[in-house]
């Protein structure tokens, strides 16, 4: 019996303890994550300010073979992708509200590409979800926030699941992430609507059992995959 996409686990490190960003980094690898998601942000495109290159590098010093999945929630994400390349991510999504560059979404997307990083486009809850289906055959994930990106800690927003569901039932073969309020009580309604890349922070990093929630996360999502393809 196959699996369609593969569940794809994403502790986001801005709710790990920073002083101990490589530990619990080693710490979610261990437990089986398969990305670490770093959320970075400029203090300009949303009003936090968190990583930035540097520590992409340092990071990428210490975990040498992880996936480094980066959200960049900045303003001109088109001046973030060399340094970015140059830090060692490997995951660039960019948001479609952004500014673009020259050519538009089209030559974001080359550049990212050019650059040799995966390809992401990530919308807000306000941005339609059609916004993102002339991109979709040239990138290789789309992220659907379901909280106001800036903020760890905010209730996930279950009236984004339709647009995760349209995504899915238009692009079978996408990597399909959500991000904002996942815990092992919301999982389930993200599951059902397709989504196979899970982000989540305060529910891992705050939780006494991290591995339980890792394991709860993509139990949810193998089970949702497992029956839709047994069908």
């Amino acid at each position: 019996m196959k699996v369609d996409r593969s569940s794809l686990i994403c502790p986001s490190l801005l709710s790990c303890d920073l002083a101990r960003l490589n530990e619990d980094a080693t710490q979610m690898l261990e437990m089986g994550a398969d990305w670490l998601h770093m959320d970075i942000m400029d203090g300009h495109f949303v009003p936090n300010l968190t990583f930035g290159p540097p520590v992409i590098a340092s990071l990428r010093k210490a975990q040498p073979d992880a996936y480094i999945d980066c959200h960049l929630m900045v303003t001109d994400p088109a001046k973030w992708v060399e340094p970015m390349k140059k830090a060692g991510a490997s995951g660039f999504t960019f948001h479609l509200e952004s500014e673009m560059p020259e050519g538009g979404v089209p030559a974001m997307i080359k550049k990212v590409r050019d650059a040799g990083m995966r390809v992401g486009i990530v919308i807000k809850p306000e941005t339609p979800v059609d916004a993102l289906f002339q991109y979709v055959n040239e990138i290789d994930l789309a992220l659907i926030m379901t909280v106001e990106p800036g903020f760890s800690g905010q209730e996930f927003m279950s009236d984004m699941m339709p647009r995760v569901k349209e995504l899915r039932q238009k692009f079978p073969d996408l990597d399909i992430q959500v991000d904002g309020g996942l815990s092992p009580t919301t999982i389930d309604a993200a599951a059902e609507a397709g989504a196979n890349a899970i982000v989540a922070a305060s529910a891992i990093f705050g939780s006494k059992d991290r591995k339980g929630v890792i394991d709860a996360l993509r139990a949810a999502v193998d089970k949702r995959k497992v029956r839709k393809t047994g069908s």
